[in-house]
């Protein structure tokens, strides 16, 4: 082995400049698509937390009958029993309860549809980090009577101002058009354009008035001290709640589980790609050096290298290119992935399309160790497939047809 070892050490400083540019390739190559990959960790992370530390948490309860039908009648049956329920439970960290409606925004200059959601500002500070996206003005704590908020691309379609008085109208749950007058106390700018353009948010005490003559709430967030324990959770209330629907995240949202689901799926395709672009460069290499050494080749297996011997032989050649140049790929991309996980990518440019699709402009790569052993683990196997082929042609080689030309 150690005469194997020396022999394709040698072979590999044989040609510098040859191997030269095949080691930087495979560096390169490697550390590109590592920090690639970190880069779709971090939107697929970026994407799942907001979302739930954001609005929907890790389970929300529903009337049965609300998430198809949508209308104002259809609120939690006993939600105070199951508030009672869940301040008991030790699982949960904090939940707030909601009332909802769909209807329309009037200002001096137009008309558009919006997703009014009331919300108890106590309860939402606890439950998720929504207060956090204001921009300007107060939050729903503020002592303005009949307050709201909106998204900032909503009040600039309407040029609203702080101060402002806006018409809401919605069906209320005796099924009769209600308007109730409502004054803006500020704008929010979430991660979502498209959500800041529709949604407005007041208090769930003003709004459960206008809805119905008894306090009504339409959904519960609950936040989780432990995200896996939300199949359970929700187990729970179905089965103590039956006229209620107890959902997890994952149903509530079937594009951020599907995110989460594909995330080594396309970890794995990422990876391929990049290192069967690779593999090419490899299976070239080998085969240009095989060419030049075939009566080498030929006189070693003629005065009694085995073939077996041959061909880890050149297995090893590759297997020694590859490893320098692994080792070198991975260390440029764990310093530039530790270093962009804390400074942050910030993709500027593309800021207008990502809001739109709901993503921030600045990202924060990771990988976690199992997913940089998963990359080292492609690069080997794919490295050994790519140099099967020039070790299967040299085994092939006969030993007097090499010598003829000597």
């Amino acid at each position: 082995m150690k005469a194997l070892l020396t022999i394709a050490w040698r072979n590999i400083g044989r040609h510098p400049a040859r191997s030269g540019v095949l080691l930087a390739a495979i560096a390169v190559g490697l550390w590109a698509g590592t920090v690639s990959t970190g880069a779709i960790n971090a939107l697929m992370q970026q994407r799942m937390t907001y979302l739930i530390e954001s609005e929907i948490a890790h389970v929300q309860v529903h009337h049965s009958h609300f998430p198809q039908e949508f209308r104002g009648a259809d609120g939690v049956p006993e939600y105070q029993a199951i508030e009672t329920w869940l301040a008991n439970d030790g699982r949960v960290r904090a939940f707030a309860s909601r009332a909802i409606a769909e209807g329309m925004l009037q200002s001096p200059i137009r008309v558009s549809g919006a997703n009014i959601r009331g919300v108890d500002p106590e309860a939402e500070r606890r439950t998720t980090i929504f207060h956090e996206s204001m921009t300007e003005g107060e939050y729903l704590d503020s002592d303005v009577r009949q307050a709201a908020i909106v998204g900032g691309p909503l009040a600039s379609d309407h040029h609203i101002e702080i101060g402002d008085r806006i018409v809401l109208t919605f069906e209320n749950a005796s099924g009769e058009l209600t308007a109730a007058a409502f004054h803006v106390t500020g704008f929010f700018e979430s991660a979502s354009t498209e959500y800041d353009r529709r949604t407005v948010f007041v208090r769930a005490g003003d709004l459960a008035g206008l809805l119905a003559d008894q306090p009504i709430r339409h959904e519960i967030a609950v936040l989780l001290e432990d995200e896996t324990q939300a199949v359970a959770l929700a187990a729970d209330l179905n089965r103590s709640f039956p006229d209620t629907l107890a959902r997890t995240w994952r149903e509530l949202s079937p594009e951020l589980n599907m995110l989460v689901e594909l995330g080594d799926v396309m970890l794995f395709i990422v990876t391929l790609i990049i290192m069967a672009a690779l593999a090419f460069g490899i299976l070239n290499t080998m085969l240009m050096a095989l060419f030049e050494r075939m009566r080498e080749i030929g006189m070693l297996m003629a005065i009694g290298m085995s073939r077996r011997r041959v061909f880890g032989m050149i297995l090893l050649e590759s297997t020694l290119l590859t490893a320098l140049g692994a080792t070198v790929g991975m260390v440029l991309a764990w310093g530039t992935i530790r270093h962009l996980g804390k400074s942050g990518l910030h993709l500027d440019q593309f800021a207008a399309g990502a809001a739109h699709l709901g993503w921030d402009s600045t990202i924060y790569p990771f990988l976690t160790t199992a997913e940089y052993a998963s990359i080292l683990a492609v690069v080997i196997a794919i490295t050994l497939l790519a140099s099967c082929y020039p070790a299967w042609k040299a085994i092939r080689i006969r030993p007097l047809e090499a010598g003829r030309d000597l």
